[in-house]
Formats: C-alpha cells, sequence, structure tokens
C-alpha cells in the first residue's frame, strides 16, 4: 500500500472533503483525487463516495482502519513530546457524566477527538475505522478489536412533580403514557420506547420532543417538557428535582470499552482513564 494514497483516503473522510483533505496534508485537491483515485484503481473498489461531506464506503473501511494505524504507529515512533491524537466515539450520556472528567486527566501531549453517538451506534465508527476506540453497548469485539466489559448505567423514568401529577395521576399507565409528551435524544435513541414496550403489548406512541444534548435533555425533564429515561449519575445524590413516576422500574445498559488490538502508548492513555473512571462510577 502506498502510504500517501491511505493518507489522502483518512483525510478526506476526517475533513468531509477533497479540499479540506487538501489542505490539512498541505497538498493540492487535484493530489488528493489522483491519490485516492490511484488507491481505488489499484483495490478495484470504490472506497469514497464523494458526497457532502465525503464518506467511506464498505468496501473503503477495511483501507481507512489501516490508514489509521499506520498513522499511530508512524506517531509512536516519532518525537515522544509531539502531540497525538485518538480518535474515539462515546454517547452523550457518558460523556456528560463520568468520562469527560476521566479525558481532563490524560497527560498533555494526548488529544482526543470525540465523536458523539448513541452507545448502541459507537461501534459501527470502530467498525468504520473511523475511530480508535469506542464506549459501546455491543458486547461482540469488531474485528481486530478486544472487549472490555465497564459496568452498567442504569436509567429510571423520571419527570418534574408538576409534569407527573398533571400526566400520570395514576402512576404512570399504559393509557397516561400514550398520552404524556415524551422526550428523546435523538432518531438513533431507543430507550424511552424499550420502556414503553415493557409497559404495554401494544405500541404506545406518546407525542415527541426531540432533544440532542445529554444535559439539555435533562434540563427538559426539569422544565416540565416531557418524561424521559434518566442515568443515575445525573439524578441519584445530586439534589435532582425530578421525581421517578414509576419507582418499580428501571433499564441498565452494560457498557464496554472497544479498542483497536494494535496498541500504542496514546491510547494505551486513554484507555486507563476510561476504565478507571467506569470502575468507579458505573454498577
Amino acid at each position: 500500500m502506498d502510504l500517501a494514497q491511505l493518507q489522502a483516503l483518512a483525510a478526506a473522510v476526517d475533513e468531509g472533503s477533497f479540499d479540506g483533505a487538501a489542505s490539512a496534508l498541505h497538498v493540492t485537491p487535484s493530489a488528493v483525487s489522483q491519490r485516492i483515485k490511484a488507491l481505488e484503481s489499484s483495490t478495484g473498489r470504490v472506497l469514497v463516495r464523494r458526497s457532502k461531506p465525503t464518506e467511506v464506503t464498505e468496501a473503503g473501511e477495511v483501507y481507512l482502519r489501516l490508514a489509521r494505524q499506520i498513522d499511530a504507529l508512524v506517531r509512536d515512533a516519532e518525537d515522544g513530546d509531539a502531540p497525538v491524537s485518538v480518535p474515539l466515539a462515546i454517547s452523550a450520556d457518558a460523556l456528560a457524566t463520568w468520562a469527560l472528567p476521566a479525558l481532563a486527566t490524560l497527560p498533555s501531549w494526548v488529544t482526543v477527538d470525540v465523536r458523539r453517538d448513541d452507545q448502541d451506534h459507537t461501534a459501527e465508527l470502530l467498525r468504520a475505522g473511523t475511530v480508535m476506540a469506542a464506549v459501546t453497548s455491543v458486547s461482540a469485539p469488531v474485528q481486530g478489536c478486544s472487549s472490555t466489559r465497564l459496568g452498567s448505567m442504569r436509567y429510571r423514568p423520571m419527570a418534574s412533580p408538576a409534569f407527573a401529577a398533571r400526566w400520570f395521576p395514576d402512576g404512570g399507565t399504559a393509557a397516561e403514557l400514550d398520552a404524556a409528551p415524551m422526550l428523546v435524544f435523538d432518531r438513533k435513541d431507543d430507550l424511552q420506547d424499550r420502556y414503553l414496550r415493557e409497559r404495554s403489548s401494544r405500541r404506545l406512541d406518546p407525542p415527541r420532543h426531540h432533544v440532542p444534548g445529554s444535559t439539555e435533555f435533562a434540563a427538559a425533564v426539569r422544565l416540565g417538557m416531557g418524561w424521559g429515561m434518566l442515568p443515575d449519575q445525573q439524578t441519584v445524590g445530586t439534589g435532582d428535582s425530578t421525581v421517578q413516576f414509576d419507582p418499580s422500574r428501571h433499564l441498565d445498559v452494560v457498557l464496554y470499552w472497544q479498542q483497536w488490538s494494535l496498541r500504542t502508548p496514546a491510547l494505551e492513555a486513554v484507555a486507563s482513564a476510561l476504565r478507571t473512571a467506569a470502575g468507579e462510577a458505573l454498577s
């Protein structure tokens, strides 16, 4: 494999365009295009979708992963004082509660490029080669990766006292849940619907607010916009004003740390920090 071609592939995906890749690599957009075309010609496959932003194809995932692994090895062999960036995927709730304080403890020569996604989908970024590691709910190791159990985050159905009094006078029956406004993080968020499926054999489809931010989501629950599943890390022992309107039920989301089997000092520093923090914060 030609190193310059692999670097062009990774830069095009990271920067989202050939122009951005050219700027990052200090070459012309034409040079980036030629290198990627040459790589595609040698592999006999289309590796990059010329979309906005640029995206790797399924066939290109293995080459993107190879490009990142080679880059990690090259950086490891270079000056130990030079900054090393580790791309990783973490869910919004983990980032807002226990993961970000862990990342703040990293040595100054390690930087992180955090991709935020639902814990059920972060492994897809690892599989695609977009990141080197991920906090994920997927236990089975992605090909070429190791998987370690971190612990579980417990989610409870929560609402403001006024919201619960108005919409759940009988404690949140199926009929009440079908009518009460519900909060979801985004269209990948399935936690609230999982809870609804446990509560009723028929499909419940309440009105939905989409609030794509962990802190903002919890704030929306406190403000009475709707009910939502909140992790204990945001409520228990924090003096939070929300109430659990269905005390008998909760959902446990088990999290795993998946990372490349290829090990570098920077990746190991990130892994150690997050595993330590998870051991203290998760059950």
